[in-house]
């Protein structure tokens, strides 16, 4: 009970998260109009900066930029901390309604002579270098950058960049290309200047007090303000020159409007932004490739269910004598030793034991984003939720693996508990330890601070451990799982196996077809990992989600029937090897995808991509492994237990 009531406690404040915090409306009145629940300040909060050409991000303070003089940060939960957001306060300031033109910000002077300017400077034109973007929030939104792009399509980017760099042999880069004033070679050009719309909604028609900001939408530009008394945000862009040898005055400036939109709705707020991403056609195509594959395996599998295996237990079962048995061949010979305990058994427990508790903290985190509570605009969220579950979960780990354990004949149950609640865990924890002293020692944001880092080991070792123990305690308690046919002494000989019923290349077929199914899929959530891509088709995931599990479980029956058929038992490994060796292709993916697709710079940003990629490759191992496993299983147990053995 008093287990009960401290998850429930665990629970509530994540139960309460579900009132998507920060997604309750705010309105807005002019100046001099403002009552409870309708304000005129409207704050501008900056996030960390990140860039497709490094991996690591940083905070909006350590770049020299203009600093609020109070600065507030508001409470992250977990998922932000571990995806190194860090949401501060900004200078940039606004009243609701009032136009502003090219007001002033801040001032900020580097001398030459001075080692700490010379430092700062060389970082902020790093930044422009590598392309670092801004990213803004208005009102829990962010403020895009629109453009245009081929296509005549627009596309609506969640950040904008720093500034640009024009070579010193005249290659002109990345954001440069938008005004032909940016030429000068071995120069960078700073967007020290904002132009920011707002749109609202003025609530007409509608029972709120107040408005609503519906859209907040900037153009970054570049101007280099001569008088800081008599700024006009007109004449050449602000260049910064690539040797700094004189002094350096960067004024920051910004203009604001706002515009009236009474056919944008507050709840669909963020479909601009969502819409200008041409992904939907594509994951149709994808669905559909999938799902072909899918056809195409359930109609192999069906075929061998109705016909192959209905003729072989009809047959079966019709022969009396012991000599016409001896005649016959296939899976029935193999009666006496398929349910033999695998060699490695305890791994095999420990690593199904991981496997379900991954297996249900995905089913869960991605049903309840399918229901929007985890969308883009409830930061973290998705995180914080995986983590906790996966805490939580750690009661079905240990009864799954104790019960295996068990079934296997295993003896040493303290080592398989502990191995349970401790080996899978403690190998990403391990690696993400690694990963975090790396972006530590680079100064990243996305840095996790000591506290979190001891919160995590307190919720692994205080929660899911001792969770894991109780599973384990249930699991023990039950009898083995009962096979339908006896063991022989006796391990029957098995013989020559063909090139195709040898182990290696059915585990290496095995793996196609679910990866296969969820490659394009994986472009998209690659994208939004490392390209800084929103990642928001849930619904879409959830059903590639179901198409991979059954692919898994079908590729896993078809060849485990084709190998029991050719008299080979050992099927246990076997099984999991052959779902989950669709890691390695994502792995492979992974690799191409980094050489092909990203343009990653620096060793540390290496280190860090392909550090991360094998947590995700293990998890996604665990995962496949289990459905394969758990599916062959229950086929093998199935077509046993309706033939007659002697």
């Amino acid at each position: 009970m008093r287990l009960l009531a401290a998850g429930l406690l665990l629970v509530a404040p994540l139960c309460a998260a579900f009132y998507l915090p920060g997604l309750a409306p705010v309105s807005f009145c002019e100046e001099g109009e403002e009552r409870e629940g309708c304000k005129s300040l409207i704050e501008l909060f900056v996030n960390r900066l990140d860039s497709v050409e490094s991996v690591l991000p940083y905070e909006y303070d350590a770049f020299d930029f203009c600093q609020d003089t109070e600065e507030k940060r508001p409470s992250e939960n977990l998922g932000q901390v571990l995806f190194g957001e860090r949401i501060a306060s900004s200078p940039y300031k606004f009243t609701f309604k009032k136009q502003e033109t090219c007001k002033k910000v801040c001032t900020r002077s580097y001398d030459p002579g001075n080692s700490a300017d010379k430092s700062k400077l060389a970082f902020l034109k790093k930044g422009m270098q590598l392309n670092y973007q801004h990213h803004w929030i208005i009102d829990n939104m962010p403020v895009t950058w629109c453009y245009d792009v081929e296509d005549g399509q627009k596309y609506c980017n969640p950040g904008f960049p720093i500034g640009c760099f024009v070579t010193p042999d005249g290659r002109v880069k990345d954001a440069c290309v938008i005004n032909s004033e940016f030429n000068k070679k071995n120069t960078f050009y700073l967007f020290n200047h904002v132009d920011i719309t707002i749109m609202y909604h003025s609530g007409k028609d509608e029972n709120w007090p107040g408005a609503r900001l519906v859209m907040a939408r900037l153009r970054p530009q570049s101007y280099k303000h001569t008088d800081e008394n008599n700024l006009n945000c007109e004449g050449p862009p602000m260049e910064i020159p690539g040797e700094f040898t004189n002094k350096l005055n960067l004024i920051y400036t910004y203009s604001v409007t706002f515009e009236e939109k009474n056919n944008i709705k507050w709840a669909s707020r963020w479909d601009y932004i969502l819409e200008s991403m041409p992904h939907t056609n594509i994951q149709w195509f994808s669905i559909m490739n999938s799902l072909v594959i899918v056809l195409f395996l359930s109609g192999m599998v069906a075929m061998i269910i109705l016909r192959t295996l209905h003729k072989d237990i009809a047959r079966y079962n019709q022969i009396d004598s012991s000599e016409d048995a001896q005649e016959e061949f296939g899976w029935k010979l193999v009666h006496g030793d398929v349910f033999r305990p695998p060699r490695k058994g305890m791994l095999l427990s420990v690593f199904l034991g991981q496997g379900t508790q991954i297996f249900i903290m995905t089913f869960i985190t991605l049903f309840l984003a399918c229901l929007g509570f985890l969308s883009p605009a409830n930061r973290g969220a998705l995180m914080t939720c995986a983590v906790v579950l996966w805490v939580l979960l750690g009661t079905p780990a240990g009864y799954v693996s104790a019960r295996m354990y068990k079934t296997f004949r295993g003896e040493k149950w303290k080592t398989n508990v502990l191995l349970t609640a401790l080996l899978c865990p403690g190998i990403v924890f391990a690696d993400f330890f690694i990963m975090n002293l790396i972006l530590w020692v680079k100064g990243s944001s996305a840095a996790i601070p000591f506290g979190t880092l001891v919160a995590i080991l307190a919720m692994w070792f205080g929660i899911s451990v001792p969770l894991t123990f109780v599973g384990a305690y249930f699991g023990f308690k039950e009898k083995p799982i009962e096979h339908p046919v006896r063991t022989n002494q006796i391990p029957r000989q098995i013989p020559e196996q063909s090139f195709f019923t040898k182990p290696l290349p059915g585990i290496i077929m095995g793996g196609i077809l679910p990866f296969g199914c969820i490659f394009i899929q994986l472009f998209f959530i690659l994208n939004s990992i490392w390209s800084h891509q929103m990642y928001y088709m849930f619904g879409f995931l959830f059903l590639v989600f179901i198409i991979l599990l059954i692919t898994c479980s079908e590729a896993t029956v078809l060849l485990c029937y084709f190998h029991l058929c050719a008299e080979d038992y050992h099927w246990w490994w076997r099984s999991f090897l052959t779902s989950s060796f669709t890691a390695v292709y994502l792995f492979i993916y992974a690799v191409h995808y980094f050489f092909s697709k990203l343009q990653i710079t620096g060793t540390a940003s290496t280190i860090l991509y392909f550090g991360y990629t094998m947590i995700m490759v293990l998890i996604f191992f665990l995962f496949t492994g289990t459905i394969g496993f758990f599916a062959c299983f229950w086929f093998v147990s199935k077509i046993y237990s309706v033939v007659k053995v002697d």
